[in-house]
């Protein structure tokens, strides 16, 4: 979902920036941006059940209602970087949205964008496995869950 492709498919988050983010180059360093990935998941789709408190309601509220003690781990990231993106003591926007929920994988995109104009700094994509220490195995997603994050399904971002 770039830019100029329908933003009411994606949820926005707020998440700030560090000054320890910023590299020698000035610009937030790239295992951060992984970070503020991270983050801006989190608050999109809730804290894991079981794993610390969910103060502030997420946006779509799936991770929450996950079986205790599922896992939501990472298969794979994907990062493109279009430009630096430069420490400000604000908060960044991150747009998060489903590419696709399948099967057992949840994939998510997203877009950093510039504080100060807007533009998109980052573009990735991560997708996700639930699983099941208990069992080992993975967890389906159900038929209710692709129905919960059908109004926030875009395209991929590359």
């Amino acid at each position: 979902m770039r830019t100029n492709d329908d933003p009411g498919r994606a949820v926005v988050c707020a998440v700030p920036l560090r000054w320890g983010d910023m590299d020698p180059y000035g610009h937030v360093n790239n295992v951060e941006v992984i970070r503020v990935l991270e983050e801006a998941r989190i608050a999109a789709f809730g804290v894991p059940v079981g794993t610390g408190e969910q103060v502030v309601p997420p946006q779509i509220p799936l991770f929450s209602v996950l079986p205790e003690g599922t896992q939501a781990l990472i298969a794979e990231h994907r990062v493109k970087y279009l430009r630096p993106l430069e420490y400000r003591n604000v908060p960044v926007d991150v747009r998060v949205w489903v590419v696709a929920a399948k099967a057992a994988t949840l994939v998510l995109g997203f877009e950093i964008l510039d504080s100060a104009d807007g533009a998109a700094c980052v573009r990735a994509q991560t997708q996700l496995a639930f699983f099941v220490p208990d069992s080992r195995t993975v967890l389906r997603i159900t038929r209710e869950q692709r129905e919960l994050l059908e109004p926030f399904t875009g395209p991929s971002p590359f």
